[in-house]
């Protein structure tokens, strides 16, 4: 039930942020950007950017942004699709394994791409403000290694 009230209200939050522009939009300048809350099911503090597609839908392609602010992390984690991930500014910080460690992270400046298929356990953190642009299949879902780890859990 909470993982339906779940999709519900992240589905909701990416009709919104769609909704903004009242016509459809291929293109966008940094100003255009619309952002909005994260969904549940990442950690309180990022903001989310909807530029095409429906990260929620069944299938069908998506790209997003997330805008994490300094200190920011991720716990380990896997998605069920293929992640590809640009850098857009900051610095996001990638470690690989089902434990946060942070002396095993790497660190991937503006400009810096990689993709993460289904089966990497990995985690990932902010250091300076970092806005990144991910884009694939969906349905964007985040698979905590250590289900404790999932903030939409907590209270």
């Amino acid at each position: 039930m909470k993982t339906l009230l779940l999709a519900v209200t992240f589905a909701l939050a990416v009709s919104a942020l769609a909704a903004l522009p009242s016509v459809e939009q291929n293109a966008f300048t940094p100003d255009q950007v619309k952002w909005g809350p994260a969904p549940p099911f990442i950690p309180a503090g990022a903001q989310l950017a909807v530029l095409e597609g429906n990260p929620m839908a069944e299938s069908g392609d998506y790209t997003i942004r997330l805008k994490m602010p300094d200190g920011y992390k991720v716990a380990p984690h896997t998605h069920p699709q293929r992640e590809n991930v640009t850098v857009l500014s900051g610095t996001l910080k990638v470690g690989m394994g089902d434990t946060f460690d942070a002396g095993k992270m790497m660190s991937f400046g503006a400009g810096s791409f990689a993709y993460l298929d289904p089966t990497m356990h990995h985690y990932a953190g902010a250091s300076g403000e970092t806005v990144i642009q991910i884009h694939g299949q969906s349905p964007v879902k985040f698979n905590y290694i250590n289900p404790a780890d999932d903030p939409s859990m907590k209270k």
